[in-house]
């Protein structure tokens, strides 16, 4: 990508309805997922009452933004259709806004009908697992609104994603996706991108191993990187456990990940992670 291409993009702020937040000390994604069937906690916070106490939880324990799901895409899950996306979306996005005014929401969707809905609703930016890949129709709504681009790198869909993870040279394969991705982006002007490599979707354990150790060169791109590592296989698969027993492994991989470069995890343990940033970016004055 050329270096006018490049300079587009800010590592350190982004800009969310005209305040600036600022990416030079990473920053806490905490997940809410108001569904069914998400892999770690579906099916948990589907009621009012159990999506309030976990919004509070989340804001209360430092999270800077609450990224809002209402269709799990873990490998295999079901494709649910729009509307109910949409009213699982509100539902939550309603609940957060009544506890806070002004924490940044996103929302993680990949339909830019459900992604309008929720903007004009008052979230902040979307988290997009597929680029725009599964709805072309998604960049000509975050340029018209203006808001942060999460970019997530997916071949396949959540369907069938598993069955696609043979790369050339998956380094070089996922530089050359976002290269070109935030080229074009540059091009229509959507002017604040995010991109996340996408542990666990289309990608072995090994390959997630790999990908994590090399973040660094991601940098290179010269865009905020996000890392949603929390609870997934890479943790508990390799060390012979559950989504619910790897807290600590979520910990260890955030560091790494922390320590090569990354602005921002997206995580379900907030306490947790903001205690990880906290000891990394400790100075004893």
């Amino acid at each position: 990508m050329a270096s006018k291409d490049k300079a587009f993009y800010s590592k350190k702020t982004l800009n969310i309805n005209g305040n600036l937040l600022d990416l030079s000390r990473p920053k806490i994604m905490g997940i809410l997922n108001v569904t069914d069937d998400s892999f770690f906690d579906g099916g948990r916070f589907l009621d009012n009452d159990a999506i309030s106490k976990q919004a509070e939880k989340l804001i209360t324990n430092g999270a800077d933004i609450i990224d809002i799901g209402g269709y799990s895409s873990r490998p295999g899950a079901r494709d649910i259709d729009a509307d109910l996306e949409f009213e699982r979306l509100k539902t939550g996005l309603e609940i957060v806004r009544s506890i806070s005014e002004t924490i940044p929401v996103s929302i993680d969707t990949f339909r830019s009908e459900v992604a309008k809905k929720c903007l004009d609703l008052g979230a902040n930016m979307i988290n997009d697992i597929s680029a725009g890949e599964l709805d072309p129709d998604m960049y000509s709504i975050i340029a018209k609104y203006q808001v942060p681009y999460i970019i997530m790198h997916m071949a396949g869909t959540p369907q069938n994603m598993m069955g696609n993870t043979r790369y050339d040279d998956i380094l070089v394969d996922l530089l050359n996706y976002f290269a070109k991705k935030l080229e074009l982006l540059t091009q229509i002007g959507i002017k604040d991108v995010i991109i996340d490599v996408g542990f666990g979707f289309s990608k072995t354990t090994s390959q997630n191993h790999q990908i994590l150790h090399y973040l660094q060169l991601f940098e290179m791109l010269n865009a905020p990187i996000l890392a949603g590592i929390s609870r997934k296989s890479m943790i508990y698969k390799v060390l012979k456990t559950s989504p619910a027993e790897a807290l600590n492994g979520t910990s260890v991989l955030n560091t790494i990940a922390l320590l090569n470069g990354v602005s921002v995890v997206r995580v379900h343990d907030v306490k947790e992670a903001k205690e990880v940033i906290e000891l990394l970016n400790y100075k004893d004055n």
